[in-house]
């Protein structure tokens, strides 16, 4: 469907791959050698900004004529980060923390083409509130969904709505870690045909 310069994904995520497919451009996908690691004194929304911008650059500074994509998101509940939890114990510990509360997912996204000197940088804000939720819920949830690779440990393509009141955001997708209207945007302006 659509022409232009090659596109790479700075990123491993199958979450952000079948996002990006739904385009129907071609890309390519590569693992950003970038250091995740918290800085102090940096705020959420900050961290996912430094982080995107850090991944699509490692990747475009090897690959000047494509278009390279960096994204990152972070969750926050309470001035609290909450990464990926990794395992079933902490997405438990994380869920009860977010029970009855606001959290907020910062899903941030670099595009970069170097050689046409494009850089575009944009943050998505979704606010989830959390239901207030029963240990037997949390179990259930967390051996049905295993989100141990998702922000907050909440999966949103799955059960992960039936924990919420309510989820306010201008994009759907920028909770699942791409926010595709922004994006389709932006990779426009970089001379990619999408309607």
């Amino acid at each position: 469907m659509s022409s232009g310069p090659p596109l790479i994904l700075a990123s491993t995520s199958l979450y952000r791959r079948d996002l990006l497919a739904r385009l129907r451009i071609p890309f390519t996908m590569r693992r950003p050698a970038v250091d995740e690691a918290r800085l102090a004194g940096e705020d959420p929304r900050e961290r996912a900004e430094r982080l995107a911008w850090a991944k699509a650059q490692a990747i475009a500074s090897q690959e000047s004529g494509s278009v390279v994509i960096g994204a990152d998101q972070v969750a926050a509940c309470d001035g609290i980060i909450l990464d990926k939890p990794g395992d079933a114990a902490t997405a438990r510990a994380q869920l009860r923390h977010q029970s009855g509360r606001s959290v907020s997912f910062y899903s941030a996204v670099a595009v970069v083409h170097g050689e046409r000197g494009i850089t575009d940088r944009f943050v998505d804000l979704t606010l989830v509130r959390f239901r207030t939720l029963g240990a037997a819920e949390i179990e259930a949830y967390v051996a049905a969904d295993r989100p141990f690779d998702c922000a907050g440990s909440l999966r949103s393509e799955a059960f992960g709505p039936t924990l919420c009141e309510r989820i306010d955001s201008e994009d759907p997708t920028g909770l699942i870690g791409l926010p595709l209207i922004r994006l389709a945007a932006s990779l426009r302006s970089c001379g990619y045909a999408l309607p």
